[in-house]
């Protein structure tokens, strides 16, 4: 591949400063310095299954809550895997995921269509994983289709952990946006849609 697939964006405003490197032909190295430790647990399961790198720092009016900061992130990581996806030519475009862990079991579905759309179809079985809110991650996902111009559709076929549910989510999303923006040879450069744009 001769094309480097990669975005550095930075968000600066009155509630938060992130900046995102995504590389999405790397190895899985990532880095985070966000200050919510279980919404950088859960990244690092995208970067380790999507074989993405990617470096997050942000800063974030966590004194409030960590509502902006999460849905921020996932606005930034948006932007970046638009820009790091270029014209798009040559993409498989569509990725899914089945993963297990333990009792919880998820899918994940994406196209890399242009259009934003998120299904989350997830019923934790408690509000919050130690001090994390559980419903930030639909705020995460949200911002994260807006930006990135995809559909994803999010699912839970079965789990009785919220910390096992939202695990799975996130690795079946990593392995998804894998398959999805993948180089596919037989494609030979061309779009992977009928109507010559995405």
């Amino acid at each position: 591949m001769t094309t480097k697939r990669t975005a550095k964006i930075n968000r600066d405003t009155k509630e938060t400063q992130i900046s995102v490197e995504l590389n999405l032909d790397g190895t899985g190295e990532a880095s985070y310095d966000i200050g919510v430790p279980f919404l950088e647990h859960m990244l690092d399961q995208v970067s380790r299954h999507g074989l993405f790198d990617l470096n997050i720092v942000a800063r974030g009016d966590l004194e409030i809550d960590a509502h902006h900061t999460v849905e921020d992130v996932g606005i930034t990581l948006g932007q970046a895997l638009k820009e790091a996806l270029g014209d798009k030519k040559g993409i498989r475009r569509y990725g899914h995921a089945y993963v297990p862990l333990d009792e919880a079991l998820s899918r994940v579905v994406l196209d890399c269509s242009g259009r934003p759309g998120l299904e989350y179809q997830i019923d934790y079985p408690r509000a919050r994983v130690g001090d994390f809110d559980i419903d930030l991650l639909s705020e995460f996902f949200q911002g994260f289709v807006n930006h990135a111009q995809v559909t994803l559709h999010i699912d839970n076929l079965r789990g009785r952990n919220a910390h096992h549910i939202a695990e799975t989510i996130f690795k079946a999303f990593g392995r998804a946006l894998r398959m999805a923006v993948e180089i596919d040879p037989r494609m030979q450069g061309t779009l992977p849609s009928t109507k010559g744009a995405l």
